[in-house]
């Protein structure tokens, strides 16, 4: 893992270090919040020495050569139900300014997602699709029966979740194995996000929104720029709609503070820490209850 020190909050680093992190003795929690402290004050000097540096990124339009990619991911059902509410663009933006609410990475699994890709030998066109995928090689799923109507699903993935509800009719039954003659069905799809590299713009500020493994790993194999999906907001109503948790909590912090955390801070060894942590698995369970009887009867004359 990769950790970014000296961001709120101290309590969540020094938790994480007792819960996950794999320590050779006993853990010193008042070395960890020295360093955490130390880290801290280096933000402070970076507030000053660099302030508004994320107002200077540089985001690049889609050239005419890739508009069929861009056509192509735009008319995916995976696209098509993520960004369906905010005005959106697609533009290479520079990784380094790029603002990040998201503390961790995993450096392991970001390094094999940037294996083969080099700059200068890495044309536009795989570039694009590594950012904005449209197939991708699925983490493994452990699905287990807790009782007659629980399940468990278990992943090590951290995009792991669970989908909107559907109904299904007609021609979506067709094919199944049933055990009679069935008008509807309910299905609770499991399964992972859309994995597009997407951004949130607010003025001259952009913040990564997902697809951060995927900028680090670029970052890493040297990349300077990375495709990404740039959603627009003006105002809080908006961000609410496309903001992670993080974000929301303090919408200040990331979109008007001097100088927030940037994508670039990872590679700075003053703020990057590295250590072996446990891998967590994400868990979703379903529960089933149905109830069944006779309704009431209407009367007719």
């Amino acid at each position: 893992m990769v950790w970014l020190l000296g961001q709120p909050h101290l309590d969540d680093y020094l938790d994480f270090h007792r819960r996950k992190v794999i320590h050779e003795g006993p853990i010193d929690l008042r070395a960890l919040a020295a360093e955490w402290q130390v880290a801290n004050d280096v933000y402070y000097e970076l507030e000053q020495a660099e302030a508004g540096l994320c107002e200077t990124i540089e985001c690049r339009p889609l050239p005419d050569n890739l508009v069929p990619l861009a056509e192509d991911v735009e008319a995916h059902p995976w696209f098509r139900s993520s960004f369906d509410d905010l005005p959106y663009c697609f533009e290479a933006v520079e990784l380094d300014k790029l603002i990040v609410s998201q503390l961790q990475v995993e450096h392991g699994h970001s390094a094999r997602l940037a294996q083969g890709l080099t700059p200068g030998e890495t044309d536009d066109a795989a570039l694009f699709r590594f950012c904005l995928p449209l197939e991708r090689d699925l983490p493994p799923c452990r699905v287990r029966r807790l009782g007659s109507n629980r399940y468990e699903f278990t992943s090590y993935s951290s995009d792991f979740r669970e989908h909107q509800l559907r109904l299904l009719r007609g021609q979506d039954l067709a094919g199944l194995d049933l055990e009679g003659p069935v008008v509807a069905m309910l299905g609770l799809p499991i399964g992972f996000g859309s994995n597009f590299l997407s951004c949130v713009r607010s003025g001259q500020r952009v913040l990564l929104q997902n697809g951060y493994h995927r900028a680090y790993a670029l970052r890493c194999a040297g990349f300077t720029h990375a495709w990404a999906v740039v959603e627009t907001v003006t105002r809080k109503d908006e961000l609410r709609l496309t903001a992670s948790e993080e974000v929301l909590d303090n919408p200040e912090f990331y979109f008007a503070a001097r100088r927030p955390p940037l994508l670039k801070d990872f590679f700075d060894p003053r703020l990057g820490r590295r250590f072996r942590a446990r891998r967590s698995e994400f868990v979703v369970e379903v529960e089933v209850k149905v109830r069944s009887g006779s309704g009431m009867i209407l009367g007719t004359e």
